[in-house]
This record gives structure tokens, C-alpha cells and sequence, in this order.
């Protein structure tokens, strides 16, 4: 078992000071996809919470997501009252939340954002979530996850048509 020691010191600061001890699992291979981390952990990949920037009329937002489906940036775009909403380059990524694509943390990040997380996240007891690198994650349950990243519950998930 692991401990928050090994995640990105960052988000061990944020643990320590939301006084949040969670097992974080380091792994060799990074799990820089859903799929990969669900494999890795032995959950489904609808388990595992992606957490995603994008930018909003050029203002950088989370959106923390089920593995298993895709964020519909329509439904972004209304939720936010945006013009323009489009997936965030990496070098924004790392200097909004202090992290690299693919160990993107929901909460800890180095600037607050606009959070907005699915509805579905919801619907399972725990879900998986990096840690502050491609090689480690965590277990909480969503509501949590969601309180601690100061998120707002909304549908923006794509629908099969």
C-alpha cells in the first residue's frame, strides 16, 4: 500500500491541508489514458474521473468526467455562458493546475478554476482520480471529489446519438 507520499508533491499539500488521507497507488506504467488506469486499478473505466482543462472564451476550466465518455462542449459552452470552448494546449494545462496531462488531479491545482463535474461521476461509490502524475492515483467518492475541487454538478456529457 502507498501512501500520499508518493503523489506529486502538490497535491500532497492539498491532502495535507483539506486533512484528506487517501491510498495512492503508484504504478511503473504511466496511466495516462482512462483506459490504461481502469486496467491498471481493476475498475471499469466509468470509475475513473478524468480531469480535463479547457478554455472558455480564453479562460481555463475543469471539467472532471467519467472515463468512459466524452465531454459534449456544446453543453460546456451553455453551462458557461461562453462564445468559445475548446480543449486546452499542455503548457496551459501545466501552468494553470501545476500538473502534466494524463496526472491531472480534480482538486490541489496551483490557480481556482470554474469547475463544472457530470452528473455521472455520481452514480459509483468510489472512483479512481490522478494523483499528480501519469504513474498514481487515488480512491474517494465522488461527492468528495467534487466538494473538495468546489465543483458544480451538471450534465455536459456526450450523448449517443
Amino acid at each position: 500500500m502507498s501512501t500520499s507520499a508518493d503523489a506529486h508533491p502538490l497535491f500532497a499539500a492539498a491532502l495535507r491541508e483539506l486533512g484528506l488521507e487517501v491510498e495512492v497507488r503508484r504504478f511503473p506504467d504511466a496511466t495516462r489514458t482512462a483506459a490504461q488506469a481502469a486496467a491498471a486499478v481493476g475498475c471499469e473505466p466509468a470509475e475513473i474521473v478524468k480531469s480535463l482543462i479547457f478554455e472558455a472564451d480564453g479562460v481555463p476550466v475543469l471539467v472532471l468526467m467519467d472515463g468512459a465518455s466524452r465531454v459534449d462542449l456544446d453543453k460546456v459552452r451553455a453551462e458557461l455562458g461562453a462564445q468559445h470552448v475548446g480543449r486546452a494546449n499542455a503548457d496551459l494545462v501545466r501552468e494553470t493546475t501545476g500538473y502534466a496531462i494524463g496526472g491531472v488531479p480534480p482538486f490541489g491545482h496551483r490557480t481556482r478554476t470554474t469547475v463544472l463535474a457530470d452528473r455521472g461521476l455520481l452514480a459509483h461509490g468510489t472512483v479512481w482520480a490522478a494523483a499528480g502524475t501519469p504513474h498514481t492515483v487515488f480512491p474517494l467518492d465522488p461527492k468528495s471529489i467534487v466538494e473538495h475541487a468546489g465543483g458544480r454538478v451538471v450534465d455536459v456529457r456526450e450523448h449517443a446519438p
